[in-house]
């Protein structure tokens, strides 16, 4: 199983290539892995910037929380590029989203899996009413049919974070085709009162809800 953090922060539009430059500096310049990171992806999606991490181990047991020894070195190049998200930051912990909702299925998962990046602006104190909209329909027979491997939901401040798991066959013959299944609609209009894109004079359809990938780095060893 890998464990999964989701950092979110203000990104200057158009500044992807600099910040994962930075990241590729220090991945390929130290060890990650021996902090217990085996995996990250940058994504950007409008003025957000989002950071996965995977770990193999749940950083709350292994202690193990930093993702990079030159943490202080990365934060100091990114820092004109990368600027806190939440009104209430105070430190760099306040940058990580809070996990309000895991799902997978029973079994192993397969070896060949997508992971899509699902952004929006969640009303305040909504994560139990979105748990449940999710949880009802992935008691169903949707998460088979859509072939998702695992399901994780995030909020920080009005940020709804959305991490999608599938088996990559599954992901690519289904995307954009959503729409066709109307599970798949109930549970879009069960979540309209409660989830909202993050830029709705921008959004015309789902694939507008999902951040972009613009660097991506997992351990060899």
């Amino acid at each position: 199983m890998v464990f999964r953090n989701v950092i979110v922060c203000h990104m200057v539009p158009g500044s992807e290539q600099i910040v994962g430059g930075v990241f590729g500096h220090y991945d390929q310049a130290t060890r990650p892995q021996d902090l217990g990171v085996i995996g990250r992806y940058l994504l950007s999606h409008h003025d957000l910037y989002i950071h996965v991490i995977e770990r193999e181990q749940d950083p709350r047991i292994s202690g193990q929380t930093r993702g990079l020894p030159a943490f202080q070195k990365i934060a100091e190049e990114i820092g004109p590029y990368v600027t806190p998200y939440p009104r209430y930051w105070k430190n760099p912990s306040d940058s990580v989203a809070k996990e309000f909702y895991h799902w997978a299925p029973e079994g192993e998962p397969p070896a060949d899996t997508t992971l899509t990046v699902i952004v929006g602006r969640i009303k305040p104190g909504a994560e139990p009413d979105v748990a449940r909209v999710f949880g009802e329909s992935d008691a169903g027979s949707l998460p088979a049919d859509l072939g998702v491997t695992g399901r994780w939901l995030y909020s920080i401040d009005d940020v709804y974070v959305h991490l999608l798991e599938q088996e990559s066959s599954a992901a690519e013959a289904t995307r954009d085709r959503h729409g066709d299944k109307p599970a798949f609609g109930k549970v879009m209009q069960d979540l309209g009162p409660y989830i909202e894109p993050y830029r709705p004079d921008r959004w015309q359809g789902p694939q507008d809800s999902v951040a972009g990938v613009f660097y991506r780095w997992q351990a060899q060893d």
